[in-house]
């Protein structure tokens, strides 16, 4: 997805949803249609490609060209595409296969030599368990990684059998709804203190090995069923006697551990003879499948709390959700036109208030009450549940009754578990409200176009230039007497930076909007929870958020011309930073290396410099979070009562070991902000300085950098032309990099780069000024 500015081009992503996933957010292409139509779509994109099927008809129009639409490109890209999906229905993955191998995908696209073995897991065996445990066959039961008694889709007969079992034995390492239940608890090792080996993909070890000595009076798994099993030997010992033998040496087991990973002496890369025998067979049972209720509804897995086995995270807990930009809570997800049938406006007022209606949803044959949030992007009749929520009060102090279990929902027949209902008879408002939390209360930048810029891939190889040129007018607009863009129009003295200068630069291309970022930068840098009352209250503290816009054109917020895009936005560091010189007590100060500096101790919390930010991007922190103060009672408000439960739950003995003995853990009353991992700065200016190698400090990774997946953050320094950010603002990027409000001439040191779609369609809202400059650029 990333762009080379000398060949712009990029791969093409289409996606099929009737709920906007993040995966569908990044999408080049949107199709809407309800999950009871997965099969439909499968089938006839399998029939339009020329297998001998019967596909059911569709009437959705938009649907069918983007079947049409997919069809040609894969026809015109024959081993060069892949088709996958997230139906959990075999006949489905059938029909994929089927696709995948007219498109020549088998042995090109897909390797079938090194497959990977994640969820490989049978359905149709626990529900065997569960009826055996019931018929009372099953004499003991161990339990390990599993919690079946929460996520399980018949929680309520797998109770009923474990009472059943004479010995149950739970080994999960922390405390859950199944382990309440079990007659022992034998728990294992956090991952972090353990030793262990995975084989996620076919030839790949991954070899863990313990961080910390643990903490608690737990044993390895393993090595209870060793003892149990007669053997002496502890699991420590059999897994380094085992890679010892195995891999020969003692030498090539240390640089294993060294590396983490085993991998083959050589990729092997192959297809795998294909056998199209149960293609009729899966095509009539996916075909006859059709909508019954007035809505469907679909289970979905947030990207922060996912399954619900880390729900007791207070920072998961509040990091904001990349769609909906909620926190501590799920909800029901539906459309604008769903809302306005049950006569919900959405108006400003919608947008900000915290308190949501609730509403009442029969969904097969049970009545679920849940708020709701009205999103665009949806299928006019998909409702979205996250599950992961609702677990028992046992279950931690943080995840203790937050939110609704979706899991009874979900649908167990067949032999596999379909995490969606067609059975949505009834939806009905009621006269109750509940507030949920969330950290962004306008959804579209309104023809800005200097906060986000974005443009087709045929319309960025026309005019490669659209940026450059703007930010040449605004030159010329500043700098009309010495010429000097940065030293024109500003109360600043020139920044000399005689030595390093830090800036950043954002990919908004590779940005996929996870949010990984946001949590570490959390765990870097001692970044507080302050749970639910004070998130509504626009207090979070997150230093980096994920600003999320809906950019539709000519307002069409409903269907697939709806684009999403992720924004990174912290401190930007501005050259001319306006809130240095507002604050009375100079706490936030500007340093020779391009840092926007804060002295905690110096802060008297007047918070001038927040009102002064463009980008509000300063955080005050109006509650001792951290139990920094030593003061008694000090995490009480004054009127309002005491912090969350889950926010006093990180003041711990135990849960302030997370806290990094490198950054300074704040008191009340000051604000914060990002500071670029100045302490990782510091630590690499100590190393160039020791080892008199300027190049140590050349290409530094903050927490962020380090934590994204999609190498969209990259930073470093920029006096240095080697390094990356200076190449990629100077070079191989300079078409697409902007910063975010240029025009006011704050002069920040994070640029980013423009998101290209690879869309024939028009992109987001209408650039106005780039039309303009467009017109003057002809008659010159």
């Amino acid at each position: 997805r990333k762009i080379n500015q000398k060949n712009p081009d990029m791969s093409k992503h289409i996606q099929f949803e009737g709920l906007l996933s993040l995966t569908g957010a990044n999408a080049d292409e949107r199709f809407l249609h309800r999950p009871s139509e997965t099969g439909a779509v499968v089938l006839n994109l399998l029939a339009k490609l020329g297998a001998n099927v019967s596909a059911p008809a569709i009437s959705d129009e938009k649907l069918k060209k983007g079947i049409e639409l997919t069809v040609g490109l894969l026809n015109n890209n024959k081993g060069a595409s892949l088709v996958v999906c997230g139906s959990n229905d075999p006949n489905i993955q059938v029909l994929v296969n089927a696709i995948n191998e007219i498109t020549g995908a088998n042995g090109t696209t897909i390797n079938w030599s090194n497959p990977m073995q994640t969820r490989a897991g049978i359905d149709a065996d626990m529900d065997q368990l569960v009826k055996d445990m019931n018929a009372g066959s099953v004499g003991s039961l161990l339990i390990y990684g599993a919690n079946p008694a929460y996520n399980y889709h018949g929680a309520e007969d797998f109770i009923k059998g474990l009472q059943k079992v004479k010995l149950s034995i739970s080994f999960n390492d922390r405390a859950d709804e199944t382990s309440a239940l079990c007659k022992y608890i034998i728990p294992h090792h956090h991952f972090l203190e353990s030793w262990g080996d995975a084989e996620g993909r076919v030839g790949f070890y991954s070899l863990l090995q313990p961080t910390i000595a643990p903490l608690f009076k737990t044993r390895y798994f393993q090595t209870s069923l060793l003892k149990w099993s007669g053997s002496e030997t502890d699991y420590e010992d059999y897994f380094k006697q085992y890679w010892l033998t195995k891999l020969g040496s003692q030498s090539t087991l240390d640089k294993a551990l060294q590396d983490g990973v085993v991998e083959p002496a050589s990729l092997s890369f192959s297809a795998t003879p294909y056998n199209a025998a149960g293609e009729s067979a899966a095509a009539a049972k996916v075909g006859g499948k059709a909508a019954s209720g007035k809505a469907e509804v679909v289970l979905y897995q947030k990207v922060s709390i996912g399954s619900g086995s880390a729900a007791n995270n207070p920072w998961l807990q509040e990091m904001p959700d990349p769609i909906t930009r909620s926190t501590w809570d799920n909800y029901a997800v539906i459309s604008y036109a769903m809302a306005a049938e049950l006569g919900i406006k959405l108006d400003d007022k919608y947008e900000v208030e915290y308190h949501k209606p609730v509403v009442a949803f029969t969904i097969n044959g049970k009545e679920v009450k849940l708020p709701i949030l009205a999103i665009p992007g949806l299928h006019p009749n998909v409702i979205g549940i996250a599950v992961g929520y609702g677990r028992s009060a046992g279950a931690g102090r943080a995840a203790k009754e937050v939110g609704y279990n979706a899991y009874p929902l979900v649908n167990g027949k067949g032999g596999f578990r379909q995490y969606y209902s067609t059975d949505v008879s009834n939806y009905v408002k009621t006269k109750e409200q509940y507030d949920i939390a969330y950290t962004q209360t306008h959804n579209q930048y309104e023809g800005r176009v200097e906060v986000v810029r974005e443009y087709s891939l045929d319309d960025f190889k026309k005019n490669p230039d659209a940026i450059p040129q703007y930010r040449e007018e605004l030159a010329e607009d500043f700098a009309k007497k010495t010429g000097d863009f940065r030293t024109e129009g500003t109360l600043y003295p020139k920044y000399d930076s005689p030595g390093a200068h830090w800036g950043m630069s954002i990919d908004l291309n590779a940005c996929i909007g996870c949010g990984a970022c946001t949590i570490a930068c959390m765990a870097e840098n001692n970044v507080p929870v302050v749970g639910k009352s004070e998130v509504k209250r626009s207090h979070e503290m997150h230093w980096l958020r994920i600003d999320r816009y809906f950019a539709s054109y000519r307002d069409n917020t409903e269907g697939d011309n709806l684009n999403v895009v992720f924004m990174p936005m912290l401190c930007q560091h501005c050259d001319n930073a306006p809130c240095e010189n507002v604050c009375p007590v100079s706490a936030t100060n500007h340093s020779s290396e391009g840092l926007n500096q804060m002295a905690y101790n110096r802060c008297i919390g007047t918070r001038y410099c927040a009102n002064n930010c463009p980008f509000k991007v300063r955080r005050f922190n109006w509650g001792d979070y951290t139990g920094a103060d030593s003061f008694p009672d000090n995490q009480k408000f004054s009127g309002v009562g005491k912090l969350d439960d889950a926010v006093l739950m990180m003041n711990d003995d135990l849960t302030r070991m997370v806290l990094n003995p490198d950054v300074t853990v704040r008191s009340r009353g000051v604000i914060e902000k990002c500071s670029f991992c100045v302490q990782r700065l510091q630590d690499a200016k100590l190393e160039a300085k020791k080892s008199q190698d300027p190049s140590v400090i050349r290409d530094v990774k903050t927490a962020c950098q380090q934590a994204c997946s999609t190498g969209a953050i990259v930073f470093g320094n920029v006096n240095d032309k080697d390094s990356r950010v200076y190449q990629i603002r100077t070079q191989e990027q300079s078409q697409r990099s902007y910063y975010a409000l240029e025009h006011l001439h704050v002069l920040p040191n994070i640029n980013y780069l423009a998101k290209i779609r690879n869309t024939s369609r028009p992109v987001g809202v209408k650039d106005e000024f780039a039309e303009k400059r467009a017109a003057a650029h002809h008659s010159s």
